[in-house]
């Protein structure tokens, strides 16, 4: 059943000679659950949708549709709300606040929201992050790898609809990279989370269960992976 769709998306940039297609008619669906890669060179539209598919930038037409709810139809304070609660994201660069512990970071879209964090909550979720020893630790006083993990704790803490990772792991090392795919595969698993991940690593998009290929805003490949 599909989660996410996606139908007939375009953005363009510009007017007349300096007019740019973003995105060109781009139609998907994406069942609850899946892990979905999204490859392509620079500028081929990859970071476009996915600040569509968050709800940070308007489509200049078409449709995105987030488990029955059509995403722009709603005003801006409701969609303010929606990415809130139904977005989780994930950056290249961690986009953590310097002066917050890595608790504090990532409870902080519950807070702003006026929600008030569950201490088991934020028991399991640096349990599972392996960050218990380093909960009262600023972002400087910790690793790349380590502060992705705050970013990623961050991201899934509200329990997310979705989850959008932005070239999450273009700024570590091989080692760092494998340890962050494989928590972000290990939550996609253990609570359905659906996912979608722009990388230009082959060897992430391969642990997706789909890979879609995007060149000058169009898809023009949408592979399933084997997963064993």
């Amino acid at each position: 059943m599909e989660f996410l769709k996606i139908e007939n998306l375009c953005k363009t940039y510009g007017k007349g000679e300096n007019e740019v297609k973003a995105l060109d008619n781009v139609s998907f669906t994406v069942p609850k659950g899946q892990m979905v890669a999204v490859i392509g060179a620079s500028g081929s539209g990859k970071s476009t949708l996915l600040h569509i598919l968050g709800g940070v930038d308007r489509p200049t037409s078409g449709k995105v549709w987030l488990d029955g709810q059509d995403v722009y139809s709603q005003n801006q304070k409701n969609l303010a709300i929606f990415r809130r609660r139904q977005v989780g994201l994930i950056y290249q660069f961690y986009n953590l606040i310097p002066v917050l512990t890595a608790e504090e970071n990532i409870t902080l879209p519950m807070i702003m929201d006026g929600r008030k964090p569950k201490k088991e909550r934020i028991n399991e979720m640096l349990s599972l992050l392996d960050l218990s020893e380093r909960r009262n630790h600023l972002p400087s006083q910790l690793s790349g790898g380590q502060q992705q993990r705050v970013s990623i704790g961050r991201a899934l803490f509200t329990s997310p609809s979705i989850i959008l990772a932005d070239e999450p792991t273009g700024n570590l090392d091989s080692k760092n990279s494998s340890e962050i795919i494989s928590l972000l595969r290990k939550s996609n698993r253990d609570f359905n989370q659906t996912m979608i991940v722009i990388t230009h690593d082959e060897n992430i998009a391969l642990q997706c269960d789909r890979i879609l290929t995007l060149s000058d805003g169009k898809i023009i490949s949408d592979t399933l992976t084997y997963q064993g």
